[in-house]
C-alpha cells in the first residue's frame, strides 16, 4: 500500500485564523485519520508562512521585530489546531533555520546551472499578494487577483526560468488527469499557460525589503515569499536533509488549498521542482470559499466566521461535521449559522442522536444495560446490517475520489435507516409483549449499526464517537484500535457489553432568536369549524425557519419503477438517496411511464416518516408541480449526486 502525504498550505501569520483556514485544515486531518484507518503510513504537514512584506508591514504596526509578531500569532494557529484535533505529524514555519537552510541550498543549485539569473525589471507589484503582474495581467489598472491598487517598480531583480517549461507543462497536465483537481481547475491552469508564461522574478532587494531569506549568492536581496513557501512541502520532509526519510513521502499525495492560490501551486510549484529534477505532487486539489449568503468572505466586509468561536459555542466534533458536509469539495459553499443550526439539528439532534439515546435506554430498561446475542436474524435486520456494509464501501470510495460529502452522506443515511428499523420494528411493543428474542435481536442489530457508524465516522467527529464507543461498553480506546477494514470481520463483538446510558450525544441547539410565546396551558383549542381562509383572500399562513429547517430535502436518482397493481395513479419507485436505497410510493402513473421515471434525480422529502399506501411501503414523498392537470417532477440543474440537500 502506498505511503500518504497530505499537506495543506502553510498560512501567513498577519492575522488570525479564519474558516478558511480551518476548512482546509480539517479535510486534510480528516482524509489522514481515514488514511490510517485504513492501515496506510501517512504523513500529514500543516504550518505558517512568515516571511514577506505583509508580515513585515504588520509588526512595523505593532512597533516589534518581525520575529516576535511571527512567534506571537503562530499560537493563535497552533492552538486552533489543538483546539478542532488536528493530527498534523508535524508542524513547520519558513523562520526555521532548517528549512532557511534547504532553501538557500535549493536557490544557489538553480543559481549555479543557470536556471536562475539577473535581469532589469519593470512590472506593476501588488503589495497585498507580493506578485508582480504585466500590463496586460491588470483589471482596470488594479491587481487581478484581489483589486488593490498596484505600483509600477523598475528594479534589477533575478529571475528563475520558468517560461522555459511551459510547454513541459501543458503537456504534463493534459496526459496526468490526476494532477489537478478537480478537472475544470486544470482547465484554469492550461487557458493561463496558454496565453504564454514569462519568468518568475525571484527576489526583492533589501532596500524594499528586508524580511526574507537572504539570496546565497547575492546578499543586497531577499527571496520571493512564495518561491520560500512552497518548498516547505519538500523541507518539511527530509529533503536536502535526510534522504531517506524523503524518498519515503514524497512525491505528495494531496496538496490542498483553496482555489485562490491555484496558480502559484500549479505553475510556479511545478516548474520549480522540474527544474530540481524532483518528481511531481500525485495530485494539487484546489478547494472552493466560503461565502455568506453569495459574498467572499473578507475581513474588510465584516463577515468573516471565526472558527474558535463557532467550536466553543456548538462543539469541535459538530463544526468539524457542518464544514465537511455543507460543502462539496472543489465548489463553494455558503456559511450561515441558520444553516449550521439546521443540519446539527436535523443530522446529529434528531438521526444520530437520537439512535444512539434510544438503543441505549432500551437495553439498559429491557436488558439489564447488557447487550443481548442476536440469534437467528430476520430479513429487516440483516438489511440494515446490508446498508451500512454499502455505506463503509462507498466511504472507501468517496475517500478515492475526494468526496468526503458523499461518504459521510452514505452513513448518515445508514444511521437514517436503523431509525427506520426501529420504527418498524417497534421494540417497545416486544418488550411489552414479552417477545424477548426478537427484542434481543432488534436492540443488538441496532447496536451493532452504532458500531459501525461510530468506526466510519470517528475521523469525522473523534470526540462524540469516542464517547458513543463507550457508551456501548467497547472501552475509550477502541476506535483508536478498530479502523474501516475491521469492518469487513462479521464476528460478534458486542453480546455481553455493558452500555452505559447517553444523555445528549447531540442535544438539540437553537438559532438565536425571539422564539414565540407557548400557549397558555387552558387556552381552549381552536374551533375545528373556524372558517378557511380562501385564495381569493390571498393569505398565507407564515412557517419560521425553525420550523421550515425540520424539513430535509434531498435529491435522489430513480433506479427501478413499476406500476402499482390495481392504481392507476401509482408507482412503486425504487430510489439511491446517498448511498442508501428506498422506496417510494408516488402518484405520478397518469404522467410519467416506469421507463421514463428510470434515471432521473429528483428531490424527495428525506425525512418524513414511512407510510403505507395500497399496503406498499414509503418511505418519504417526492416533490412536483401540478397546474391545470400537468405535473411536472421537481429535479435540479445539471449533474448532482444522490443525498446531496436542497435549501
Amino acid at each position: 500500500m502506498d505511503n500518504f502525504y497530505v499537506t495543506t498550505p502553510i498560512y501567513y501569520v498577519n492575522d488570525k485564523p479564519h474558516i478558511g483556514h480551518a476548512y482546509t485544515t480539517i479535510l486534510a486531518d480528516v482524509m489522514c485519520r481515514y488514511s490510517r484507518s485504513l492501515g496506510r503510513p501517512t504523513f500529514f504537514l500543516t504550518g505558517t508562512d512568515e516571511h514577506g512584506q505583509k508580515v513585515q508591514k504588520a509588526a512595523a504596526a505593532r512597533k516589534m521585530s518581525e520575529q516576535s509578531h511571527c512567534d506571537e500569532t503562530v499560537v493563535r494557529f497552533q492552538e486552533l489546531w489543538k483546539k478542532l484535533g488536528i493530527t498534523n505529524d508535524k508542524f513547520i514555519r519558513t523562520t526555521y533555520d532548517y528549512h532557511k537552510k534547504v532553501v538557500s541550498q535549493v536557490l544557489q543549485e538553480l543559481y549555479d546551472r543557470g536556471e536562475i539569473y539577473r535581469d532589469e525589471y519593470e512590472g506593476h507589484y501588488c503589495v497585498g499578494d507580493e506578485r508582480f503582474f504585466t500590463e496586460k495581467d491588470l483589471v482596470d489598472g488594479k491587481c487581478p487577483e484581489c483589486g488593490r491598487e498596484v505600483v509600477k517598480i523598475v528594479e534589477s531583480n533575478y529571475f528563475f526560468r520558468m517560461s522555459k517549461y511551459r510547454e513541459w507543462l501543458i503537456d504534463y497536465i493534459e496526459t496526468h488527469p490526476d494532477f489537478i483537481q478537480p478537472a475544470f481547475r486544470a482547465n484554469e491552469t492550461l487557458g493561463f499557460l496558454r496565453k504564454g508564461l514569462g519568468d518568475l522574478c525571484i527576489s526583492r532587494p533589501k532596500s524594499r525589503l528586508s524580511w526574507g531569506i537572504e539570496l546565497p549568492f547575492d546578499h543586497d536581496y531577499v527571496c520571493y515569499v512564495w518561491f520560500d513557501a512552497l518548498i516547505n512541502y519538500i523541507s518539511g520532509v527530509g529533503y536536502l536533509q535526510n534522504e531517506e526519510e524523503f524518498k519515503k513521502w514524497w512525491p505528495a499525495s494531496y496538496h490542498l488549498i483553496g482555489k485562490d492560490i491555484l496558480t502559484t501551486h500549479s505553475v510556479y510549484w511545478p516548474t520549480m521542482l522540474k527544474a530540481m529534477n524532483l518528481p511531481m505532487p500525485k495530485t494539487i486539489f484546489a478547494h472552493g470559499w466560503w461565502l455568506t449568503g453569495r459574498e467572499k468572505m473578507s475581513k474588510s466586509l465584516g463577515n468573516v466566521v471565526d472558527p474558535m468561536q463557532m467550536a466553543e459555542k456548538y462543539g469541535v466534533d459538530a463544526f468539524r461535521y457542518f464544514l465537511l458536509t455543507e460543502m462539496t469539495p472543489g465548489q463553494d459553499a455558503s456559511f450561515t449559522e441558520e444553516a449550521f443550526v439546521r443540519r446539527y439539528n436535523s443530522d446529529l439532534a434528531n438521526d444520530l442522536g437520537n439512535l444512539a439515546s434510544r438503543v441505549i435506554k432500551m437495553i439498559v430498561k429491557n436488558c439489564g444495560a447488557v447487550i443481548p446475542e442476536a440469534g437467528a436474524m430476520d430479513d429487516a435486520s440483516l438489511a440494515l446490517l446490508a446498508d451500512f456494509d454499502r455505506a463503509r464501501d462507498e466511504m472507501e470510495r468517496a475517500l478515492a475520489e475526494m468526496k468526503l460529502d458523499q461518504g459521510i452522506g452514505a452513513v448518515m443515511g445508514a444511521v437514517r435507516s436503523a431509525n427506520r428499523y426501529l420504527e418498524s420494528t417497534a421494540p417497545w411493543s416486544l418488550a411489552k409483549k414479552g417477545e424477548t428474542g426478537k427484542l434481543a435481536m432488534v436492540l443488538h442489530t441496532a447496536a451493532e449499526g452504532l458500531r459501525r457508524a461510530a468506526v466510519l465516522l470517528a475521523p469525522v467527529m473523534p470526540g462524540k464517537m469516542d464517547e458513543l464507543a463507550s457508551a456501548l461498553g467497547l472501552g475509550e480506546n477502541y476506535l483508536a484500535d478498530h479502523a474501516i477494514d475491521s469492518l469487513s470481520d462479521k464476528s460478534d463483538v458486542l453480546s455481553g457489553k455493558k452500555v452505559s446510558d447517553i444523555t445528549g450525544l447531540f442535544p438539540r441547539v437553537m438559532a438565536e432568536k425571539s422564539e414565540p410565546a407557548a400557549p397558555e396551558k387552558n387556552a381552549p383549542a381552536k374551533s375545528a369549524a373556524a372558517p378557511v381562509k380562501t385564495a381569493a383572500e390571498n393569505v398565507v399562513e407564515l412557517i419560521d425557519i425553525e420550523e421550515f429547517g425540520r424539513v430535509k430535502l434531498v435529491t435522489a436518482k430513480v433506479l427501478e419503477a413499476e406500476k402499482v397493481e390495481g392504481a392507476d395513479k401509482l408507482l412503486k419507485l425504487r430510489i439511491e438517496l446517498g448511498g442508501e436505497t428506498r422506496q417510494l410510493v408516488a402518484g405520478v402513473a397518469q404522467y410519467y411511464t416506469p421507463e421514463e421515471m428510470v434515471g432521473k434525480t429528483i428531490i424527495v422529502v428525506g425525512n418524513l416518516k414511512s407510510a403505507k399506501i395500497r399496503g406498499i411501503e414509503s418511505q418519504g414523498m417526492l416533490l412536483a408541480a401540478k397546474t391545470k392537470g400537468k405535473l411536472k417532477l421537481l429535479t435540479v440543474d445539471g449533474d448532482i449526486p444522490s443525498g446531496a440537500t436542497v435549501g
